[in-house]
């Protein structure tokens, strides 16, 4: 049995179209792919020129700033120094001349020969105007110390004394006291007293050593 194509399923005539087409999209697509590298190529070229002719005005702008000359050298004149000249010592020196010292006047020695204390004298040393005037001279200059009148301090104080042969009070010691201030107050009155009238002995004045208590009472 013999087969018979038929002239419509004969597809040899379609070749030489579908050929073609093929070969139309083929060339599109690189023609198109041609454009877009050609398109990217100009972008590059012309953000390549931008950025050169930044770099070229910013290059420009350098150099129009030039900096400002230097300042003119000042000229220091060199320092100038003297020229010391030694001259040679011409003074003769001084001829030493001794000094006889001036005689000295030595005065004689003066030994003084302290006068002897008395104790019990002829005449004993007393208060000008006696005791009670002594009494009554105490109590008008007598200052009772603060202290001890708020510590309520009161008592006898005893004191021995020199009196010089010219009447004056001196070497005062206490003897026996009852405070540091009511001692004080003590002494303070001795001094303060007239000259005593000096003791005798032999018939003439002489130092003689007295004793004296002087009483603090509170009233």
């Amino acid at each position: 049995m013999e087969l018979k194509k038929s002239e419509q399923a004969n597809i040899e005539k379609l070749r030489v179209p579908i050929t073609l087409m093929g070969l139309l999209f083929v060339g599109s697509i690189v023609l198109a792919s041609f454009s877009y590298q050609e398109g990217i190529k100009r972008e590059l070229r012309a953000s390549v020129e931008e950025n050169s002719a930044d770099i070229q005005f910013m290059q420009d702008a350098q150099e129009q700033e030039t900096p400002p000359p230097p300042p003119p050298a000042v000229d220091v004149p060199p320092p100038v120094t003297e020229e010391i000249v030694e001259e040679e010592n011409t003074e003769e020196e001084p001829v030493p001349v001794a000094q006889v010292p001036p005689p000295v006047d030595i005065a004689p020695e003066v030994v003084v020969v302290e006068e002897e204390i008395i104790d019990f004298p002829d005449v004993e040393a007393g208060f000008p105007g006696g005791a009670a005037a002594m009494q009554q001279w105490i109590a008008d200059n007598v200052q009772y110390p603060q202290t001890a009148i708020e510590m309520n301090e009161q008592g006898r104080v005893y004191l021995s004394f020199v009196v010089e042969s010219n009447g004056t009070i001196g070497g005062i010691k206490i003897e026996r006291g009852v405070s540091i201030d009511l001692d004080r107050e003590a002494k303070r009155l001795l001094r303060r007293m007239p000259k005593w009238v000096a003791g005798e002995a032999k018939g003439r004045k002489v130092r003689t050593r007295c004793r004296l208590p002087i009483n603090f009472t509170l009233n």
